[in-house]
């Protein structure tokens, strides 16, 4: 299948690469486009617009990292919507708010073209090793061709609904839930690093018990060890979520007392100059340097 995928951050690229190797003829764009080079040798084609890829493509992908980036590279002449013909499709598997996707939603029916969200849960090396899980959501004419290709490049599709939207409530949901994990996994730390216990083995035993589950092992060996660099997943960007869960939650009429903590904590450490080179894990750190063990002693 001809296919546009736009955004080759850690995450775009590696599912980039896999759709190369599944077979298909793929045209990439970047804004910084040195990134698309790895691509090129793979044997992808590098577009000099996002309406370039889409005008080559049947399905266009997107994977960027907010709602003014989605806007940037779908809008205006040189755009998704200007390029990708009526009939075609647009898979959108960036976290965006609500609102953005039901506006998106909206701008590409009236254009006669279709509109899946696909929002991801997993980090750059199950990306690439395919297995990502993947909300979608989308009319059901446009899942049958949006699902067939998600299947590719995760190990499961759930199916959420029928309006794009929903898909990213969900992954906003999920990503809230993730940091209330990290949060929890900060203070347990805190609590056995206070008593004299080695905090990974804590995690260890932990994960062996109760709490045998992928989360609680990948940020419990982070947080353990306090290593929070390379970010996986950047704490800008969870700060963003963060942000979108509560604006989501907000418009609904409920209060969500522990994403409001969790806002705290990035604001924390966003003041103090914790930036994009820290994994979103490092949340953590404001339990710790609580308890006097933050091992850098910034705070």
């Amino acid at each position: 299948m001809r296919i546009g995928f736009i955004g080759l951050g850690s995450m775009g690229a590696a599912i980039a690469a896999n759709l190369i190797e599944s077979g298909h003829d793929v045209h990439v764009f970047n804004r910084s486009p040195a990134r698309a080079e790895s691509l090129r040798e793979k044997g992808a084609s590098v577009a000099s617009t996002p309406g370039e890829a889409a005008q080559a493509a049947d399905v266009v992908f997107t994977m960027v990292a907010d709602d003014a980036a989605l806007d940037a590279v779908t809008l205006g002449e040189m755009g998704i919507i200007g390029g990708l013909r009526r009939g075609g499709l647009h898979i959108s598997m960036s976290t965006i708010s609500v609102d953005a996707a039901q506006r998106h939603a909206a701008m590409h029916r009236e254009a006669g073209v279709g509109f899946v969200s696909a929002p991801v849960f997993g980090r750059p090396d199950a990306a690439a090793a395919r297995k990502l899980f993947i909300m979608a959501a989308g009319a059901d004419e446009h899942l049958r061709v949006a699902v067939p290709l998600l299947e590719q490049l995760g190990q499961s599709v759930g199916i959420v609904g029928a309006e794009p939207s929903q898909a990213n409530l969900v992954k906003l949901i999920g990503n809230f839930m993730l940091s209330v994990i990290i949060e929890t996994l900060g203070e347990a730390c805190a609590v056995a690093g206070k008593a004299g216990l080695d905090p990974m083995h804590l995690v260890e035993l932990l994960t062996s018990a109760n709490f045998n589950a992928p989360p609680y092992k990948i940020y419990g060996s982070l947080i353990a060890s306090q290593r929070f660099q390379p970010a996986g997943f950047s704490l800008p960007l969870g700060q963003k979520d963060n942000r979108l869960m509560l604006a989501a939650a907000e418009a609904l009429g409920v209060p969500l007392p522990l994403a409001g903590l969790v806002r705290d904590r990035f604001l924390t450490l966003r003041s103090q100059g914790v930036g994009a080179d820290h994994d979103w894990s490092a949340v953590a750190l404001c339990a710790l340097s609580d308890a006097g063990l933050r091992k850098d002693r910034n705070i």
